[in-house]
């Protein structure tokens, strides 16, 4: 399929949202922040260009006052936790994971409190009480826990799941930008739209599937490949009948929740 068959591909597929009376609540997900730079710069310009809040996921332990300075100014990039130092403490031969039972739990929520102290103390009101795990991993049983350590939200990848004791609300992203075996480049446009016209037919086709499409993002790591994509898809998703641009506030009812946790 050439990459003008696979927009005209997504555009059918939404068509068919419009007909039958669904609506697509697309969102944005930016993980790794910790400093200004040019590329969180064109982030925050693509974010006004279209009017679309995108949760930002900063590193506690790394992120730079000069980013909270930074973000004063850029009200649509909107600030959450990222683990703690984004330090995979898995052993060697398991995929990275700086929250799964490789340490007591106790001591994992000790450092996701105070990490979450630090962005509180650095973005102020701005901050969204949502946790975005690192390689979007976390075991059931911490996940468990964020409730109790201030958390709405909790935000991973496609197939993540709670376990049986539950935790905040989960809205998962779904469409990964980077193709991360391959050198950390962009993937290619026509695979980046097969795979999101797959996943919106079988949400299409379910009824009882109403949930967000979430784009996952890391600006440090967007090439022109992956800029071009971004800006291209949302080009053409914006204005039309089915589609919604969301925001993280809403989808985890992060501004009420905070607004009471700091009076």
């Amino acid at each position: 399929m050439t990459e003008d068959a696979a927009w005209s591909a997504l555009v059918t597929e939404l068509d068919g949202w419009a007909i039958a009376g669904k609506r697509l609540d697309l969102w944005l997900r930016d993980d790794d922040a910790t400093a200004p730079s040019d590329q969180l710069d064109r982030l925050a310009a693509l974010a006004e260009r279209f009017t679309i809040p995108v949760l930002l996921a900063s590193i506690p332990l790394m992120a730079q006052d000069t980013l909270a300075r930074r973000l004063e100014t850029a009200p649509l990039l909107r600030p959450c936790q990222h683990g703690a130092r984004h330090r995979s403490h898995a052993p060697p031969g398991e995929k990275k994971n700086e929250f799964g039972l490789h340490r007591p739990t106790a001591d994992i929520a000790a450092e996701i409190a105070a990490s979450r102290e630090r962005l509180r103390e650095l973005f102020g009101r701005s901050f969204l009480p949502v946790f975005v795990p690192p390689w979007n991993r976390i075991h059931p049983d911490i996940a468990a826990e964020l409730p109790s350590l201030g958390f709405v939200g909790l935000s991973c990848f496609r197939s993540f799941a709670l376990g049986p004791a539950g935790g905040p609300r989960l809205v998962n992203t779904d469409l990964d930008l980077i193709d991360w075996p391959n050198g950390r480049v962009g993937r290619q446009p026509g695979d980046l739209l097969t795979e999101m016209v797959q996943t919106l037919a079988i949400r299409r086709a379910n009824p009882r599937s109403n949930q967000p499409f979430g784009l996952l993002l890391h600006h440090h790591d967007h090439d022109a490949t992956a800029w071009d994509f971004l800006t291209n898809l949302l080009e053409r998703l914006s204005g039309h009948a089915a589609v919604a641009f969301s925001s993280p506030d809403a989808l985890f009812g992060a501004a009420t929740n905070l607004a009471t946790d700091l009076d």
